[in-house]
């Protein structure tokens, strides 16, 4: 039984959390099959409780109500925890030891490429920009450096391209770093446009979207955590092609190389580095590593090719510089459902650009590296039901690296895939047979089967402990980012108290200045507030007379005579009145007062009690 049989024991079509995972993939193209469960189910149960929404049958349909509840969803699951230079020891290692071997083994002006997958909001990208730029200086770095930075968070991707961070964001920065690198703008310090030229942000599915090639270096840190350890293995091959010859490869420091360990060897054990080794074949028999393809070189098609186009019995589809469609034939349509009216739109605005793919960014792959990138077989669903295994490859068209527009292919391998499995069948049927002639020797074998099954147990346990550590490392993120968004609604929470205690300054600071006593009750004829003058008229404090009724007030002002005013006023059957009445103040003297009653106006416009202003006549 495999690790990833393990971690996700049972998973049921018909469980209302998978269903939920299918319909995110079918409206928005995220695939979250990969994931742990445990991860993915937490998260999500973060959201809902947010939403006070129980039950994946009730989230779903809040999902489809409110389209602008996925953003949220994914800011959720997809977690943003990053920091400039995040894990000392890996860094130091990188700055003194991985750069210095780089730069050593390049000729001088050869470029150097970088992948940052999993860069969240742009602190591990530029962190390793400082580092390119102290080592070459920041002319050659802009020469010679391209950083790729991907994730699959838009906000965040967003956010990274912006490249201003709070000051609390880099105070752990040495203070030389950031005065060569930042600078203040709006309130924030802001990486300067030479270093930030050199890092390239785009969106990027790990799982699903050809990977980014000829690396030297990849950061892929923590983010292997999340996926299951089939996923995991799928993602290691495609990084593994990423890298170029020596490449290296850091990864989490709770991640581990288990089930693709003869593609790399360790640099540091215990820091997760590792270096790419060639690799012709896996286990399986199977190549893993393939030369890339070389298609014609670039330039839009010709008219003179354009009929061998129409006809082509592979669907074919051309956009020009501008993400424009021009060209698509008649396999297309058959597949697709393409119309000439789709000629001449944006790319972007047609389904098959994020189905059954991520087509942008592999065009944007396959300009950058200036080679055919293709993608490995993905299901299809037509309209009429049926499924498709389609190859997907992406030439970019040009001359001269200029970019002239684009070629995407989709290769039917259908009935390729199925006459494989047939074979791979019959080849199963023939391993039956052969292994029923040697069920006698293999009797014979028995005590070294025995060994080997101590070693497999031991590999599991190692394996289910490894699963563990990246279980506590996830949660660990889980409770930093809830720790960020606490920090933050206390210093909202600061700002509201004291934007309040202000305006309560103010207010008795504006009826102090009113030079009459001033006395608010509620509709109830509570005593809400009680002035400064109102005490030296009478000599009770506010704290003496607050939430006490109006009308059992023992003052020298006759308050059964304000009983019927104070009812009207209350009751909404006045707009206010003035009355005079003869009172004796606190020290005794006889004075007429004139006082005025008016409503205290509420919310909704309803009336919330009253206001009485007492003035000696």
């Amino acid at each position: 039984m495999s690790a990833a049989d393990r971690e996700e024991p049972g998973l049921d079509p018909n469980d209302p959390f998978e269903r939920l995972l299918e319909y995110i993939q079918r409206n928005r193209g995220f695939d979250f099959t990969g994931y742990k469960r445990s991860s993915l189910r937490r998260r999500v149960g973060k959201r809902m409780q947010d939403l006070g929404i129980e039950g994946y049958e009730n989230y779903m349909d809040h999902l489809e109500a409110s389209a602008g509840e996925f953003p949220h969803l994914f800011a959720t699951i997809l977690i943003n925890v990053s920091s400039f230079f995040r894990d000392a020891a890996v860094w130091d290692h990188i700055a003194k030891q991985l750069i210095p071997e780089l730069l050593a083994g390049k000729p001088d002006h050869a470029p150097i490429r970088v992948w940052s997958a999993g860069c969240a909001t742009g602190e591990e990208p530029y962190s390793i920009a400082i580092l390119l730029a102290d080592a070459l200086g920041l002319r050659a770095y802009a020469e010679r450096v391209k950083i790729f930075a991907t994730d699959l968070d838009d906000d965040a991707l967003h956010q990274a391209r912006l490249g201003a961070y709070a000051p609390k964001q880099v105070e752990e920065l040495p203070a030389d770093v950031v005065e060569r690198y930042f600078q203040p703008v709006a309130g924030k310090l802001s990486l300067g446009k030479d270093l930030r030229r050199g890092v390239i942000f785009g969106r990027n599915d790990l799982v699903r979207d050809a990977p980014i090639s000829k690396l030297d270096l990849l950061l892929c840190r923590n983010t292997l955590m999340y996926l299951n350890a089939e996923t995991q293995a799928g993602v290691i091959r495609r990084l593994h092609l990423a890298l170029g010859h020596g490449g290296i490869l850091v990864l989490g420091k709770s991640e581990m190389l288990l089930s693709f360990d003869e593609g790399f060897t360790a640099e540091n054990q215990t820091l997760r580095v590792f270096r790419k080794v060639p690799l012709i074949r896996a286990r399986n028999g199977n190549p893993v590593l393939v030369s890339p393809r070389t298609g014609p070189s670039a330039g839009l098609i010709p008219d003179a090719v354009m009929e061998a186009f129409r006809v082509s019995p592979i669907a074919q589809l051309v956009v020009n510089a501008d993400g424009t469609v021009v060209l698509g034939n008649e396999p297309l349509r058959k597949l697709f459902g393409f119309s000439e009216h789709d000629v001449g739109r944006p790319l972007q605005d047609l389904e098959i650009s994020y189905r059954p793919a991520e087509l942008r960014s592999l065009i944007d792959d396959a300009h950058a590296c200036g080679e055919p990138i293709t993608v490995e077989p993905v299901t299809y669903k037509t309209r009429d039901g049926s499924e498709h295994a389609l190859e997907i490859e992406v030439t970019a068209l040009g001359d001269g690296g200029d970019h002239g527009g684009t070629s995407i292919a989709f290769l039917d391998v259908t009935r390729y895939n199925r006459i494989t499995s047939e074979l791979e069948t019959s080849k199963r049927e023939l391993e039956t047979a052969y292994e029923e002639l040697q069920s006698t020797v293999e009797e014979l074998e028995t005590t070294n089967e025995e060994l080997q099954s101590t070693n497999e147990e031991l590999e599991t346990t190692n394996e289910e402990l490894q699963s563990t550590n990246e279980e506590l490392e996830t949660m660990n993120e889980e409770l930093q980012s809830s720790n960020e968004e606490l920090e933050a609604m206390n210093d909202e929470l600061r700002l509201r108290t004291h934007e309040l205690n202000r305006v309560n300054i103010l207010v008795d600071s504006m009826l102090t200045s009113l030079g009459v006593g001033v006395v608010v009750v509620d509709t109830e004829l509570r005593v809400q507030i009680w002035n400064e003058r109102s005490k030296e008229m009478w000599g009770l404090s506010a704290a003496d007379v607050r939430d006490q009724h109006f009308l059992n007030l023992d003052i020298g002002l006759p308050v059964q005579q304000l009983r019927d005013p104070l009812r009207a006023c209350v009751s909404g059957a006045s707009a206010g009145e003035e009355t005079r009445i003869e009172a004796r103040d606190r020290r005794g003297t006889d004075i007429v007062c004139r006082i005025r009653v008016v409503p205290l106006a509420g919310s909704n416009s309803g009336i919330a009690g009253a206001i009485l202003l007492v003035e000696s006549a």
